[in-house]
């Protein structure tokens, strides 16, 4: 999917140069390059694992995801809750929408004052936020199930998270924690 660069030129600029600087030298954190389609478990610059042929959104990525387009959204975020026997396999979960999501969605009429003021209110390294509101939720990062191993291959097919293989997301465990930063580019 293609970006209206002028549009989100200085939001798309300080995604490119890494936000590393929100992870010290020794965080463990993951990069998410959703045009390769790649996922790096990363520790400062400097890359630990590389995971092949992730799938994401089966629309692509945006920055201004709502409930139900199918898009990976794009950003920076923490893992927020880590669910072990979910029906893909490990699932973990991102704290999306975060506040950079609440104040675009806001400033589209996406979202009423209310439940702006209420996204801001949480704290993303320490609370989930809502997950019903009209951007969306249940977004994160898990493996195929019984899914198709095929599909996963070929295809983006999730609505929005990042899929990993079943044996990828195994081997993704060591490194994730509830706080964990992603960055999806």
């Amino acid at each position: 999917m293609l970006l209206d660069v002028r549009k989100y030129g200085a939001l798309l600029m300080a995604l490119w140069t890494v936000n590393a600087a929100q992870a010290n030298d020794k965080e463990v954190w993951l990069l998410v390059e959703t045009q390769p389609h790649v996922m790096k478990v990363m520790e400062g610059n400097q890359p630990r694992e590389v995971f092949q042929r992730i799938a994401i959104g089966r629309k692509g990525v945006g920055f201004d995801k709502r409930r139900g387009d199918d898009k990976t959204p794009l950003g920076s975020y923490r893992i927020g809750w880590v669910n072990e026997k979910s029906r893909f396999g490990s699932f973990f979960g991102l704290n999306f929408p975060n506040h950079d999501n609440a104040k675009r969605a806001y400033e589209t009429g996406l979202i009423n004052d209310y439940t702006y003021r209420h996204l801001l209110s949480v704290q993303p390294e320490e609370e989930v936020p809502p997950q019903n509101t009209a951007l969306g939720g249940q977004i994160g990062i898990h493996g195929i199930g019984q899914g198709s191993l095929t599909v996963h291959e070929n295809f983006d097919w999730t609505h929005g998270c990042i899929a990993l293989t079943n044996e990828q997301v195994d081997r993704l465990k060591q490194w994730v924690k509830k706080g964990t930063l992603v960055v999806i580019r």
